[in-house]
């Protein structure tokens, strides 16, 4: 077997592209790129391609070195066929990635949703190593989930189960990237706070995150975690509203999948504390009280890394 696989998160904002030993799931090197302003099947390629290259320069390795690429996309993907059918977050649609990929470098290539290899990544080496039945939630971006029952994925007929930030929380609510009005991700994304934040910088509220904010760049779960920190009204109000409806969300899953363990990750989790245990205590006092007494939460232990190392064992999985 070959020691080594390529693993990348192809995320709303950055693509992560990392060089991983299979026989203990570290990740050797990484490559990072902005996807956030250059969106498009052709630069997201392009990016992809110039990565993966770096990767093999930096390490002085030959392709044929590569067991397989595995390529974990935020969006609905065609699995069987490598193609990421949609990722409004990226404007990418009906992308090719198997095939492109393929022709390139004329190794394996393999396709999941990004949330669906992170929780590969957390079952293997882990959050939720020893664990065969959890639901795996990250924040970012967007929101997204996958759901793990015996050790197996639950893909759904469709092949798009544990869409949970598509669930509807507003009827009447605020417009989704996914083109719909009162999504979850709406409410309780980085994205969708930063929105909130911004719209009240807007109208002549004061905070300090004022001071961290550059012209135009996005406001980071850094520069919100140091607000906290600092007691920051508005920061700490936009924070809790999100962490009321991911609560909310959490609660819904725990009453219907129940799962014996949730594992939250992604940039927010990770950076923001206060974030992460005001959800959770949330989650448990919304759900039903047998499955709240028994249910177990942890957050992500692979950091940034968890879709990256579940990326380079896609090629194990059973698609």
């Amino acid at each position: 077997m070959k020691k080594y696989s390529i693993g990348i998160d192809l995320g709303g904002t950055k693509i992560l592209i990392g060089l991983v030993d299979k026989n203990t799931g570290k990740v050797v090197s990484y490559v990072k790129k902005k996807t956030k302003k250059d969106k498009g099947e052709q630069k997201i390629i392009k990016k992809m391609t110039e990565g993966i290259q770096e990767l093999l320069d930096e390490n002085s390795l030959d392709i044929d070195e590569i067991s397989s690429i595995g390529v974990g996309a935020a969006g609905q993907n065609d699995r069987e066929n490598g193609i990421l059918i949609a990722a409004a977050n990226l404007d990418c649609y009906n992308l090719n990635i198997r095939e492109i990929l393929n022709d390139k470098f004329k190794i394996p290539v393999f396709l999941g949703n990004d949330v669906e290899v992170a929780a590969i990544g957390e079952m293997k080496f882990g959050a939720a190593a020893g664990y065969n039945d959890f639901v795996c939630i990250f924040v970012g971006t967007g929101v997204g989930s996958a759901i793990v029952k015996e050790g197996k994925i639950i893909y759904g007929d469709t092949g798009t189960a544990g869409e949970i930030g598509h669930i509807i929380v507003d009827l009447n609510g605020r417009p989704c990237a996914c083109g719909a009005h009162g999504c979850l991700e709406a409410y309780a994304s980085r994205s969708a706070i930063e929105t909130r934040i911004e719209g009240a910088l807007k109208k002549g509220r004061k905070s300090c995150i004022s001071e961290y904010l550059e012209p135009g760049k996005s406001i980071k779960s850094s520069m919100i975690k140091k607000s906290i920190e600092r007691e920051d009204e508005l920061v700490i109000q936009c924070v809790t509203e999100a962490s009321e409806y991911l609560s909310g969300g959490i609660a819904s899953i725990i009453n219907f999948i129940n799962p014996k363990l949730v594992v939250l990750g992604g940039g927010l989790i990770d950076a923001v504390d206060f974030f992460y245990q005001k959800t959770v205590k949330k989650a448990r006092a919304k759900s039903l009280p047998v499955p709240a007494e028994k249910i177990e939460f942890k957050k992500a232990a692979l950091g940034d890394f968890s879709g990256v190392i579940g990326a380079a064992f896609l090629e194990e999985r059973e698609i």
